[in-house]
Parts: C-alpha cells; sequence; structure tokens
C-alpha cells in the first residue's frame, strides 16, 4: 500500500505539472551537450588542429625572435627550434659562455643570424645592464618574444621561512624583468602591426594555487592576468600574447632528469607550444583568457582538473607533496653535511 500511495502521488505530480519533467531532461540534456562540445573542442585542439603558422610573425622574412633565460632547457630548446623555422635569434641570460655557444650551434645548423647579450635579470636597479639590453634590441624587427627567463625556489619551503633574498630575486626576475622586457619590445610589434609574445606560466599559480611555493605560484599568477589584459589591448594591432601553463618539464629548475608521459623533454615541449600557437587546448573554456596548455598529457590533466572543479583537493594534494618534497631535500642536506 505505501509503494502504490507513493506510486500515485508521483503520478499526480506529473499530470499536475506536465512541464517539469521536460524541464529536467532538457537541463540534463544541455549539461550534457556543453560536456561533449567542450571534450570534443579540447580533443581536436589537443591532437588534430594545428595553431598559428609562424610566417605570421615574420619566420623567413628577416624577423628576429628573442629569448631570454636561453643558455639552457626550456628556452634553450625555443631558441634552437625557432631558428629551424627561419627566424634570426637573439638570446640572453646570465651564462655567456653557454649563450655564445648556443650562437655558435644556431649559426652552423641554420641559416640566420644569432647574437647574444648576457643579462643578469635580477639585477633591476643596474642602468648600464638595462641600456646595453635595450640598446641591442631596438634596430630589431622582433616579431616573437620568449619570456621565459624565471626563477623559482631552491626547494619548497613554507612562506614564513623562506630566505628573504629568494622571495626578492623570484620577484624581480617572474615579475619586474618580465615585464620591463615586454615594455622594451611591444611598442616595436605595436608599430609594425605584428607579434607574438609567449610568457611562460606554470600549473603553480597559472592552475591552481601552490602551498609551499606561494612566491612563485603569485608571480605566475601575475602572468596569467598580466597575458590576459596585454592580449585584449593589443589583439587589434596584430600582435598575439599567450600564457603556456606548464606542467613539469625535464629541467634543472624541476629537478626531473628523466622524461615520462607527463614530463616531456624540453625539446618535445617547445615543439608541441610551436604548433599550437593560438590554441587553449586543455585550458580551453577555463576562465582564464589567453591561457594555453598546449602539451597533450598537460593538457589532458588541466582539462580533468578543471571538470572535476574541486580545487582544494589540488590544493591539499600539492601541499602533501610539496612537505614530501621538502622532507627529502633536507635529508639530502644531512647527508651531504656529514660526508663534509
Amino acid at each position: 500500500m505505501a509503494m502504490s500511495a507513493y506510486k500515485d502521488l508521483g503520478l499526480g505530480l506529473v499530470a499536475e505539472h506536465p512541464y517539469v519533467p521536460l524541464l529536467l531532461f532538457t537541463v540534463g540534456l544541455a549539461s550534457f551537450a556543453k560536456f561533449a562540445i567542450k571534450a570534443s573542442a579540447v580533443f581536436l585542439q589537443t591532437f588534430i588542429l594545428p595553431g598559428t603558422n609562424l610566417k605570421k610573425y615574420g619566420a623567413g622574412r628577416g624577423a628576429w625572435a628573442v629569448v631570454t633565460g636561453a643558455s639552457e632547457g626550456i628556452g634553450r630548446e625555443f631558441a634552437l627550434q625557432l631558428a629551424k623555422k627561419g627566424f634570426n635569434i637573439l638570446v640572453t641570460a646570465r651564462n655567456a659562455a653557454a649563450l655564445d655557444a648556443l650562437v655558435a650551434e644556431i649559426e652552423s645548423s641554420s641559416n640566420v643570424k644569432a647574437k647574444a647579450v648576457a643579462m643578469d635579470f635580477s639585477k633591476l636597479s643596474d642602468p648600464s645592464l638595462w641600456a646595453r639590453f635595450e640598446s641591442a634590441l631596438e634596430p630589431l624587427d622582433i616579431g616573437v618574444l620568449i619570456n621565459n627567463v624565471g626563477k623559482s625556489h631552491t626547494a619548497p619551503v613554507y612562506f614564513a621561512e623562506v630566505a628573504s633574498q629568494e622571495v626578492e630575486d623570484i620577484l624581480a626576475i617572474n615579475v619586474n624583468a618580465t615585464t620591463r622586457v615586454t615594455k622594451i619590445v611591444l611598442p616595436g610589434m605595436v608599430n609594425r602591426k605584428r607579434g607574438l609574445i609567449l610568457n611562460m606560466g606554470s600549473f603553480s599559480g597559472t592552475g591552481i594555487p601552490s602551498p609551499m611555493l606561494a612566491t612563485y605560484a603569485g608571480t605566475k599568477s601575475f602572468l596569467s592576468a598580466f597575458t590576459a589584459s596585454l592580449a585584449e589591448e593589443v589583439k587589434a594591432k596584430g600582435v598575439d600574447v599567450q600564457c603556456l601553463n606548464t606542467y613539469f618539464v625535464v629541467s634543472n629548475m624541476s629537478k626531473i632528469r628523466r622524461a615520462n608521459v607527463t614530463t616531456p623533454t624540453p625539446k618535445d615541449y617547445v615543439r608541441s607550444v610551436l604548433s599550437k600557437i593560438g590554441l587553449p587546448c586543455g585550458a580551453l573554456w577555463t576562465g582564464r583568457p589567453n591561457v594555453s596548455t598546449p602539451y597533450w598529457s598537460h593538457a589532458v590533466i588541466d582539462y580533468a582538473m578543471n571538470l572535476i572543479g574541486w580545487k582544494m583537493l589540488f590544493v591539499r594534494y600539492t601541499h602533501n607533496l610539496h612537505r614530501s618534497i621538502r622532507k627529502r631535500y633536507l635529508k639530502k642536506l644531512e647527508r651531504e653535511a656529514k660526508k663534509q
């Protein structure tokens, strides 16, 4: 009798409100359609569709690409691959010897010009350094700027315990120097109505907050907002600006030495970036304008995280991961101290 009563009540409610089931069905269908459209678009952008052709920015036509932090890793690879695409290359970083070797390699393997400007981007208050840097860039037709220079913490650390100089260096390089370099290069791009600026973001800050990397994550969050704001200002002037949302890559900064499914080599990572210019890939429709997650496994992770939507879950996972890394780092220091 009880089940029959509930059934009759349900049928009665449907009879009194016949549009309710239709409304619920329509909402469910719309939600599924939204999911299917986004999933399909992310798949197409990440695995099939090509990005903007670099000829738009002067590849093979005498234009220059400026790459900061180019002495090793991702920056070095950007310089090599952009040279093969037909850009003349200006590389800059602190290590003059590494830059000279890179210039020699580019000129011997590619039919382009290359030059190096040694630059310590943490020294914001040295006018002679910046005057020399700006003077080197001034006569160039710059089509691409790769703002790759960056600094992270030596190891995950709580903000209350981090060395003050480390904080200052991270802010100086990741925020102030990147902004200053962009300010030097952008007016020429606007005048020529052509240009591409890629800012090196990170899952730390661009993706989610990262406990124990607070300063570093904050600078990457700044780059995301800076990129979106600047991109809207200059898109009608022919200049494209993107923030690259990057997970782990084999590098000295990540301290990862072996590639795996989620950690590509710099060569593979840069190849993916240059093939997906202008496409958000895994960052599509996530409320982060002009952010791109181009490497395929990073894109899948980015898409899945935003699909789940429970950011605190990932924040706590990151916190626990960084605590573990911190413990291993301190134990390593103890072992090295005992050997001395």
